[in-house]
């Protein structure tokens, strides 16, 4: 065992045992400081992100600091609100009382972030899991070393160390931290890894939020704007080089139409990028590798219809089109993750629901359509961790919407208060006076059971 694990490991129990993260004050005053050194460094974090894999300045800004800074303001707006014990209506067989839930604080928990959003998917859970009233010891990736250096820095200067700690290693210093029984676990990251954190989380019966991913569809129908759908389509693509969890994983668009979206997307990525796509600086890199090589592996053999350029130097993949590749192929064995993406052509609905079904529950389903019956089939017809409809990913922009999977895209759903409840045990709490106690409850029970079944519809 690691002294240094086992002394954070120690040290957070006792410091949990104080009470003091259970004060509604101190946890708004952590908070404050983070959101202030996060603001005088967010010109770092943006580097750092460069440094990582050239994200671009606007991406770091929009979907990594400013996400979590304005995740910070509502959480420090509403906190008091959501912290406080909630009334709910008492029952027959308990009255008189006064029935409510309270919200406690798990006590300590794990974060285990990924590489792909270093700083957002990072900081985001912590937030969520302070303003609970918990404690943290935060695993961010190795494979993001410069945003990993920097979330080390930004932790230890915003909280006391015993309260939220980061934890910098691989594979060996994540199974390390596995190994001990926190009282709640928080993955993000690949499906395979995360049954990995499941099972070590069950020997400890810990709970468990498991943020994964799934081969999310993209479906265009016949009735859509095509040129519209393009754009919103192609962004929520090649937003962070596909390196994300919500991107459309392919496309399923009507054959009506679909040769005239392939040439829109392919119009859409000169306007976006240039003619000449690898020297443009809105373009991230692939950030490990592993994934560039296995990204490169997808293409071979493959129907290209635009793309395909790579370049080992600096692991560019071009945004790629793929036209209806096999269902074993390597392109939809599992989630891309990067800016490969294939396009199929449907006839009918029953297609698009065979073809859906396929792939498991995937974190996100996106529909393009005019037409109100279509848009609730196929939001109604599959299982999804959540969606939007004319547009693609931005459902995790809006901080009152729960963001998480389902099935084997993972469980748990956060962000804003539903990140304060993730975070949070539910209590629930009976207060009876000493006076009015009902006989009826108490042996020798006599008339007691017809009673019971009299009243079995107002208890």
């Amino acid at each position: 065992m690691d002294p240094q694990i086992s002394l954070t490991y120690a040290k957070q129990l006792d410091f949990f045992k104080t009470g003091m993260t259970k004060k509604l004050p101190y946890r708004k005053q952590v908070l404050k400081k983070l959101k202030k050194v996060i603001e005088k460094r967010e010109d770092d974090i943006c580097n750092a992100l460069y440094s990582d894999f050239k994200k671009p300045k606007f991406e770091s800004l929009v979907s990594e600091t400013q996400f979590v800074l304005a995740e910070l303001n509502h959480i420090l707006a509403n906190i008091h609100f959501w912290a406080r014990a909630k009334k709910v209506s008492g029952s027959l067989g308990s009255f008189p009382s006064k029935d409510w839930i309270q919200y406690e604080p798990f006590g300590r928990v794990l974060v285990i972030s990924p590489w792909n959003y270093p700083f957002m998917l990072a900081i985001s859970p912590l937030i969520g899991a302070v303003a609970a009233g918990n404690t943290v010891t935060l695993k961010p990736s190795e494979l993001s070393p410069a945003t990993s250096r920097i979330l080390k820095e930004i932790i230890d200067e915003a909280f006391d160390s015993n309260h939220v700690s980061v934890v910098e290693g691989g594979v060996e210093v994540a199974q390390e931290l596995l190994s001990n029984a926190w009282d709640y676990i928080f993955f993000t990251g690949s499906t395979r890894v995360g049954k990995i954190v499941y099972q070590s989380a069950a020997k400890h019966l810990t709970p468990v939020t498991l943020e994964l991913g799934g081969k999310n569809p993209c479906i265009v129908d016949d009735s859509a704007s095509i040129s519209v759908a393009a754009k919103r389509i192609t962004w929520g693509k090649l937003l962070n080089a596909g390196q994300t969890c919500l991107a459309p994983d392919y496309i399923l668009v009507h054959n009506q139409v679909k040769h005239q979206l392939v040439e829109e997307i392919k119009k859409t990525i000169q306007q976006f990028y240039g003619e000449d796509v690898e020297a443009s600086p809105h373009l991230a890199r692939i950030a490990t590798e592993n994934q560039y090589k296995r990204l490169k592996s997808m293409l071979k053999d493959e129907k290209v219809i635009w793309g395909g350029q790579f370049n080992d130097t600096d692991q560019y993949i071009a945004p790629t089109l793929i036209d209806s590749p096999a269902f074993d192929s390597k392109v939809m064995e599992d989630e891309i993750f990067g800016p490969v993406l294939p396009i199929y052509g449907y006839d009918s609905q029953e297609e698009i629901d065979s073809f859906v079904s396929k792939f498991g529950k995937p974190l996100a389903l996106y529909v393009f359509s005019k037409r109100s019956k279509f848009q609730k089939e196929m939001t109604r017809n599959h299982s999804f961790g959540g969606g939007a409809i004319n547009d693609c990913v931005m459902h995790i922009a809006n901080k009152h919407l729960p963001f998480g999977g389902i099935g084997n895209s993972g469980f748990g759903g956060y962000h804003g208060e539903h990140s304060f409840y993730l975070f949070s045990h539910k209590k629930a709490m009976v207060k009876r006076p000493f006076l009015f106690d009902i006989p009826v409850r108490y042996p020798p029970y006599r008339l007691a059971e017809t009673i019971v079944k009299k009243l079995k519809n107002i208890l």
